[in-house]
């Protein structure tokens, strides 16, 4: 993983120590999404994030950046897990002259045959959504057999495409980039796809729009899971203000009617 900045380090170890959240805080909804109601008090407190070659690096430390401030004040664990454990690049074809690569921490065998405990997963998007099915396979597959084990499952971007060919989707609601709608669309008819939408809540799968749509999913994931103190705290220091559930001109922009 991509150590953060020193700055940022001391500021995050030299803030003030937060109240955990009453069980109100971690059961209430609020009014931009209506999730299902949380069936334990204690919130998330493992997570792990999938890479594959081609993933958007800020679909990934995006949401990585506030859930940071989540492993200072609560404790919570990070694994990044991939097909083998060599560096994951964000470029899909491996020639760009401007790329990352990331070291991931287990495969996904190792994670499967090993029972790691998660309670929540984060799937980005990205260029390498759109390679073959056999290249993706790995993926899908470990997608298709990770779910069930999950707390909750997190798709930000065209990474929502992913969890579709999984099969896990099927039946619910969920968004994506509206400027790969009909790419992303079509690849699972059987999900019911929403727009406009800065990001959709279905059950224990949290879905949102383009790329930066991921951090203000995020920051309402960890309103109703950490309560308001530590969500605005984290923003704080970030200095970031999210955007609401109903934010979407991209909608709009891209020529993506809305849903029935």
């Amino acid at each position: 993983m991509l150590p953060p900045t020193k700055a940022f380090v001391a500021l995050l170890l030299s803030a003030t120590s937060l109240a955990a959240p009453s069980e109100d805080d971690l059961l209430s909804p609020t009014s931009t999404s209506t999730p299902e109601p949380i069936t334990t008090t204690d919130p998330p407190s493992s997570y792990a994030v999938i890479l594959f070659p081609g993933f958007a690096p800020l679909d990934v430390f995006g949401p990585l950046g506030p859930l940071e401030m989540v492993g200072f004040h609560r404790g919570a664990t990070l694994k990044l897990v991939a097909a083998t454990l060599d560096p994951v690049s964000s470029d899909v074809e491996k020639n760009s002259t401007f790329s990352q690569s990331v070291v991931p921490d287990l495969t996904f065998d190792q994670f499967l045959s090993d029972d790691t405990e998660v309670d929540v997963i984060i799937l980005p998007g990205g260029g390498g959504v759109r390679v073959s099915d056999e290249d993706l396979a790995p993926v899908v597959n470990f997608v298709k057999e990770v779910y069930p084990r999950l707390q909750y499952l997190i798709t930000i971007c065209t990474g929502a495409g992913i969890a579709a060919k999984a099969g896990v989707l099927d039946g619910k609601r969920a968004t994506t980039n509206k400027a790969a709608w009909d790419e992303i669309t079509v690849m699972r008819p059987q999900v019911e796809w929403v727009s406009p939408a800065r990001w959709v809540v279905d059950g224990n799968i949290w879905s949102s729009s383009g790329v930066t749509s991921g951090l203000d999913l995020t920051a309402e994931f960890m309103r109703q899971m950490y309560g308001e103190d530590l969500t605005e705290h984290s923003l704080g220091v970030m200095e970031y203000t999210p955007h609401p559930q109903d934010y979407d001109p991209f909608a709009e922009m891209f020529g993506v009617p809305p849903s029935p």
